[in-house]
C-alpha cells in the first residue's frame, strides 16, 4: 500500500512539470501567418499584383506615393521574445520543506521591415526587406 502512495504522489509531482519548450509552443502564436524573411523571399516577386501582395503578407502597415504618384506599401513588423525559466526544488516531497528555488530571463527583439514599390498598374516593380535581432 505504501508503494502505491508513493507511486501516486510520484505521478502528481510530476504531472506539474512541463518543459520549457512545450509551454513556449502553447503559448505561441501561429507560426503560419507569420511575415517572415523567408516569407518574403519565397512569395514575393516582381510583377506580382497588389492583390497577390496582400494574400502573401496581409494588408500593410504604411502606404504611400512618390513624386510621380507610384504607391509604396510598407510592411514594418516587430517582436518581443521573453524566455523565462525556474527551478524549484522537488525534494521537498521526501524531506519536508528542504529545497531551493532559482531562475533567469531573457528578452530579445527582432524587427522585419518590407518595402514594396509598385508601378502604374499596381505591379511590383521593387522590393526590399531589412531584418535585425537584438
Amino acid at each position: 500500500m505504501l508503494k502505491i502512495f508513493c507511486l501516486i504522489l510520484s505521478l502528481l509531482f510530476l504531472s506539474g512539470c512541463s518543459t520549457a519548450s512545450s509551454h513556449l509552443k502553447s503559448v505561441k502564436s501561429d507560426e503560419a501567418d507569420r511575415v517572415t524573411v523567408g516569407k518574403v523571399q519565397r512569395e514575393i516577386r516582381i510583377g506580382m499584383s497588389s492583390t497577390q501582395v496582400i494574400e502573401a503578407l496581409g494588408s500593410p502597415n504604411i502606404v504611400t506615393t512618390d513624386e510621380n504618384r507610384l504607391e509604396s506599401w510598407v510592411y514594418d513588423k516587430i517582436a518581443t521574445d521573453v524566455s523565462y525559466s525556474n527551478s524549484n526544488g522537488g525534494v521537498w516531497l521526501l524531506l519536508g520543506s528542504a529545497g531551493g528555488s532559482s531562475g533567469a530571463a531573457s528578452t530579445s527583439q527582432r524587427t522585419l521591415t518590407i518595402v514594396i514599390k509598385f508601378d502604374k498598374d499596381k505591379k511590383v516593380r521593387d522590393f526590399a526587406y531589412h531584418s535585425s535581432s537584438f
